[in-house]
């Protein structure tokens, strides 16, 4: 006889789905940083603004989908991983969109831009923790296939921690990007405003707490896969 998952009707084809789907939308929030630096090195402030409203969008969808896991994901799961688990995991997962948006915000907000011989350092630095949060996003779509084989299937259990290796890979690399950053920085800031210097070397911080939240993603990951 068939096993029929009564949580069909509210989460699909598994209550994982919805999970894959705030991480998706927490991902495309992180993939607009990277233009948003561009911008704003090109000097576009009209396609900055709109980036940044583009970020805030995305962050905000992501929160909806959070509120929606958490009223209905079920206190009782017929699966081999707790519900507070997978709540804690989407709550990592939505860090990453809130930071996007920080950034966007102090951008924005201060129409503040890295000086020229550092942009193309800033973009890289963003692109490198875009490409982090992407890979967190490729690691969560794997869950279904955890889900089918109770998170003991070993070909698909070498195949995530494959991907969360990749993932630490990506997320020192950021952290090296960002030494080198505040580096350069240190060297300039003597010549330009304070107050921007700082806000600066803020937005460098952000930049690496989206890569340390990918990475914190897949923490939680192999955390359900060691249960």
């Amino acid at each position: 006889m068939a096993f029929i998952n009564p949580l069909g009707n509210l989460f699909g084809r598994s209550p994982i789905g919805p999970i894959q789907e705030h991480m998706s939308m927490v991902d495309q929030a992180a993939q607009l940083v990277p233009d948003l630096l561009r911008a704003t090195a090109a000097n576009d402030w009209e396609k900055a603004t709109q980036l940044h409203k583009d970020i805030a969008k995305a962050e905000s969808t992501a929160d909806e989908q959070k509120r929606s896991v958490r009223r209905h994901l079920p206190n009782s799961l017929f699966l081999p991983v707790s519900r507070s688990d997978l709540l804690t995991l989407v709550g990592v997962q939505d860090h990453i969109a809130n930071t996007a948006k920080d950034i966007a915000g102090l951008i924005i907000g201060r129409k503040i831009r890295f000086p020229t011989p550092l942009q193309d350092m800033a973009i890289e630095l963003a692109d490198a923790a875009a490409a982090t949060s992407h890979q967190a996003l490729k690691a969560i779509q794997e869950l279904d296939e955890l889900l089918e084989v109770g998170f003991t299937g070993r070909e698909e259990i070498r195949r995530v921690e494959d991907m969360l290796h990749t993932l630490d890979e990506l997320e020192r690399g950021s952290d090296k990007i960002a030494v080198k950053l505040r580096a350069g920085l240190f060297e300039l800031e003597k010549d330009m405003p304070p107050v921007d210097v700082m806000f600066l070397y803020q937005i460098i911080t952000l930049l690496g707490t989206v890569a340390d939240d990918a990475e914190s993603v897949g923490d939680r990951l192999q955390i359900l896969m060691a249960k």
